[in-house]
Order: structure tokens, then sequence, then C-alpha cells
């Protein structure tokens, strides 16, 4: 990322990020050092798997100090380089967290920003849903199940409950399948 590319990626978190000062005096300030290097690293070769690894610890690290804004910018720059990657497993994993951010979102500012409140609670239900379309790509099945449960979960936390059943009947039937496969395994 040359400089100009930095300052636009700094202006793009102009207002979203919270006072300098609380970030100093979080626990987790040294592991969002700790990520701001291995961004600084994964810059310089931009390689890829090494961008999207260290934007989306970025954006984790950002989670961790309840800073959503910011976490969602560093986890959708960390998607797009999954993509890139073709990466099913991790752009499953970074949309998951996505999701899980956007609701956290919407839920902030529901009293103050109902406006962003609601684009956030749309953001959360089209990434559940894709969620939900990619989800039978993943590597492991048992994780298959794993990430059908946090779309569900999402989606319940914005409203659509009848969506969110049906997500978490499919990973029930994933569960049953898997334990009739187990069993059959064991009688052999």
């Amino acid at each position: 990322m040359n400089d100009n590319e930095s300052g636009q990626a700094g202006a793009s978190l102009a207002g979203l990020m919270p006072p300098l000062e609380s970030l100093l005096d979080s626990p987790a300030r040294g592991a969002l050092r700790e990520a701001a290097v291995a961004l600084d690293i994964a810059e310089q070769s931009a390689a890829p798997i090494e961008m999207c690894l260290a934007l989306g610890q970025m954006g984790r690290c950002y989670r961790a100090l309840q800073a959503p804004q910011p976490a969602e910018w560093y986890l959708q720059e960390a998607y797009r380089w999954a993509c890139l990657l073709g990466a099913v497993d991790q752009s499953v994993e970074l949309l998951c967290l996505l999701a899980e951010t956007a609701c956290a979102i919407a839920e902030k500012h529901l009293q103050d920003d109902r406006a962003r409140s609601r684009l956030a609670l749309e953001r959360a239900r089209d990434r559940a849903f894709e969620i939900g379309q990619l989800a039978e790509r993943v590597a492991d099945p048992q994780w298959e199940i794993k990430v059908l449960l946090r779309a569900s979960d999402v989606l319940d936390r914005c409203g659509d409950h009848e969506d969110a059943v049906q997500l978490q009947s499919r990973a029930m039937r994933l569960i049953y399948d898997h334990s009739l496969a187990d069993h059959a395994r064991a009688a052999l």
C-alpha cells in the first residue's frame, strides 16, 4: 500500500474509531499493535494470503476493543482478499465475523441513529444469507454446522426468525445425517 492509499484508508476510518486514549488504555492494545505490525509487513509484500490474514486480525482486534466500525472496515478488506484467493473457508469465517459485527453496529445505533442501525441490519442479513449459500462448500462438515448456526443467530438478532429457523433446521439435518453415518460406521 503506498502513502496515498494509506491516507485514503485512514480517511475512510475517520470518525469511526474510538478516541486514541481509549485504545492505548485497553488491555487489547498489545494485540492491536502486533496486528498493525503484521499488516505493515503484509502491505510491503502485497501477498494476498498475508494481506487477508493481517487485515482479518486487525478486524478481530478492533472487535475485541468493542470498536465495531473499524472492525467491519478491516474485516471487509480481508474478505475481499479472501475472495480474490478463492479461499472459501476463510471467506465464510470472515462473513460470519462481518455479519456479527454488523449486528453489533445495528444494536449500538438502535436508539440514536435508526437509519444507520437499519443499514447495518441489512448488511448483517445479506452476509448471513451469503453464509448459508457458501456453507456447504467449507472443507469440514462439522464446521458447516457451526457456521450455519452462527448465521442463524445473526438472522435471529436481525428479527428474521423464520429464516433463522430454516438455517437451524438445515444444521440439525446435518447433525442427524452425521450421526447416522457415525452409527453406520460403528456397526461395521
